[in-house]
């Protein structure tokens, strides 16, 4: 965890190289005023909180009356904290995983439920963000509308590609992997292999036996709408903030230019997106050349993308991380599953 703490620090030079380059003050992101921010960060707590009530409401339905609701719904905001401190905004699916295991759910059902959550979160991402791509292109923002679909289509494809062949066949450790951890390893890679096939075989099963039946088919839809909303939310940030600047955008600009910001911000090059989701952002909107960042007068400038990354990464991550030291990774008594 330690480390995580000193890699929010590392996400802010790239605004400190947009500040110097293109000579944003202080003041200009304090004239966007106190409103917009507020705005802003209410509606990414809001696209946080819709996930946490998605996750409470896939897990009490595979498990009855488990847990508070009201706590499952933090722990998963908090888990948001690891998907903002790696690349590609992976991870919070381990922290609900750790969570549900600690409270005495089996590893397999605890992975078949962050798996859901997962998944549907990524496919209505994947949608909106593919959506973005083809506006992108449409618009003869060629690179830019490229680097959002090729993004968007593998990351999408590859979740749900993996999560539907897990209900057809049993997958294992790669030979070539298990090789190298049990050469390394010895015994203890012995073990780690075992467990970790053991592991996937019994997600395996239990991904087949939920799948295709009808209250699984229904859950899987609700979440998927849940995402879509809670992701339109999301887009929402960025029309709030640029109504405190001279810029005007409508709610389906808005919406469609966050997902192409975000799905550039998937690329696994810094951490949590920073920089890519800004330049991503300014990219898609004045459909430039993506290594031509001047902005023309009158267009939206480098203050509102800032001020937008303010309200939507770095206040959040004071609160997911918050919440998550409080909730997932305090001392957790088992609960009764049905």
């Amino acid at each position: 965890m330690n480390w995580r703490l000193v890699a929010i620090p590392v996400t802010l030079i790239p605004i400190f190289i947009i500040a110097i380059q293109f000579d944003i003050k202080l003041a200009d992101i304090l004239a966007i005023g106190v409103y917009p921010f507020i705005g802003a960060i209410t509606v990414m707590m809001i696209k946080l909180g819709l996930q946490g009530v998605k996750f409470a409401y896939i897990t009490r339905k595979y498990l009855g009356n488990f847990d508070s609701f009201f706590k499952l719904v933090g722990v998963r905001v908090g888990s948001e904290f690891i998907k903002f401190t790696t690349p590609m905004f992976i991870g919070a699916e381990f922290v609900v995983i750790y969570y549900l295991k600690k409270k005495g759910v089996e590893l397999s059902k605890a992975t078949w439920i962050a798996l859901v959550d997962i998944v549907t979160e990524v496919l209505a991402a994947g949608l909106l963000s593919i959506m973005a791509g083809i506006l992108a292109l449409l618009s003869g923002a060629y690179v830019v509308g490229i680097i959002i679909l090729i993004t968007s289509i593998i990351v999408t494809f590859v979740w749900v590609l993996m999560f539907f062949l897990s209900s057809k066949r049993v997958f294992q450790v790669p030979t070539t992997l298990e090789n190298i951890v049990k050469k390394l390893g010895k015994e203890k890679g012995v073990k780690i292999v075992d467990q970790a096939n053991s592991w996937m075989n019994e997600t395996c099963t239990v991904i087949k036996e939920n799948i295709n039946t009808p209250e699984s088919k229904k859950i899987f839809t609700v979440s998927f709408l849940f995402s879509l909303v809670s992701w339109s939310f999301y887009g929402l940030s960025f029309m709030i903030i640029a109504m405190g600047t001279d810029y005007v955008i409508n709610v389906f600009d808005s919406i469609m230019a966050v997902m192409g910001a975000n799905a550039i911000g998937n690329l696994p090059i810094t951490i949590g997106g920073s920089g890519l989701a800004e330049f991503g952002i300014v990219a898609y909107l004045n459909n430039l050349n993506p290594f031509d960042f001047h902005i023309a007068e009158g267009i939206v400038a480098w203050d509102a993308v800032i001020g937008w990354r303010i309200a939507t990464y770095y206040v959040p991550v004071l609160i997911t991380w918050l919440l998550l030291v409080k909730l997932a990774l305090s001392k957790i008594p088992k609960s009764k599953t049905t």
